[in-house]
């Protein structure tokens, strides 16, 4: 429950798109159903949500057992997206399909809501133009973020630079699974990607992308002279993690993540709330490009420079 001034308000969130398992897994955390109660986020609830039709990304079986669940958490289950506008303060994009991002969340960002759109923002650059450019033009913020972002060990990080100093550049991993669905690197290296943005921020010039069945491998060289890498693991061991190479010390971590999408959850939900996206718009942009030129780098077999 948010407070302004002396009313309570409640977040109504509608969902739209049980694709992915975040359609369950988020309503978990905010509606405060069959997960631990450390996990809740509190301000909002999931009410509403339309499961969409079955894609290569989600069958109608998944998508009816995601629906069955979801009612089981109290959430009124709507026969299309336009049914949620008039019942809900916010939205949540969850198709799996960075291509559909931008005609789902168009109705609503158009209707003035707030919306938080999962990774991939879009697997383009001129799609991700487009949608906040819509925004923009609405008034109405928007995030699109992966949970690794606000992973615990990122956070300290931060919290310590007054110890370690800036972070001079990093080294990111993550699994690096390829689906039919979202193009190359868009649908899981992107974690990795986004992971290592959260840590050196943005200002990537070129890319050079180094691939083979096996992996990923992206070196960035940034317009002040940093160097960020990136690893998608499709061989060997997977994890998530990164190593930081700071003023003062070199920080090395594995990421746990039992805690992601509940910190994840947390900035949707203040954003619902302010209105105020935590994320500039230009380095959400840039994450785009960045993944965009990296596939090119890896398709010409050279470095490619960044643009937006």
């Amino acid at each position: 429950m948010s407070t302004f001034g002396s009313v309570n308000v409640m977040i109504r969130v509608g969902i739209v798109g049980f694709d992915t398992s975040h359609a369950v897994e988020f309503t978990k955390r905010i509606n405060h159903f069959n997960v631990d109660s450390g996990f809740w986020v509190e301000g909002a609830r999931i009410v509403a949500g339309y499961p969409g039709e079955p894609t290569p990304a989600a069958s109608q079986e998944l998508l009816d057992e995601r629906t069955e669940i979801l009612r089981n958490y109290d959430v009124e289950i709507v026969e299309s997206p336009l049914s949620l506008i008039g019942m809900v303060d916010a939205v949540m994009i969850e198709y799996n399909e960075g291509d559909k991002h931008l005609e789902a969340s168009r109705p609503f960002i158009e209707a003035g809501l707030p919306v938080f759109i999962d990774k991939p923002l879009a697997c383009s650059v001129q799609d991700a133009k487009k949608i906040f450019e819509l925004a923009e033009a609405n008034s109405v913020p928007i995030l699109s973020a992966s949970s690794l972002r606000y992973a615990l060990e990122v956070q300290r990080l931060k919290e310590s630079k007054d110890e370690v100093g800036d972070v001079l550049g990093a080294s990111t991993y993550s699994p690096g699974t390829i689906v039919q669905f979202n193009p190359g690197l868009f649908f899981y290296v992107i974690h990795a990607i986004e992971l290592l943005y959260a840590l050196i921020g943005k200002g990537c010039q070129s890319v050079r992308c180094y691939s083979d069945d096996r992996w990923d491998v992206i070196v960035g060289r940034w317009s002040d002279g940093r160097v960020g890498i990136v690893r998608g693991i499709r061989s060997g061991a997977k994890g998530y993690g990164f190593t930081a190479f700071c003023e003062r010390k070199i920080i090395s971590s594995a990421i746990d993540t039992s805690w992601i999408y509940t910190e994840l959850l947390k900035r949707i939900i203040e954003m619902f709330e302010t209105k105020v996206s935590p994320i500039d718009p230009a380095e959400t942009l840039e994450i785009i490009a960045f993944t965009e030129k990296a596939m090119e780098s890896s398709r010409l077999n050279r470095e490619v420079e960044v643009h937006i």
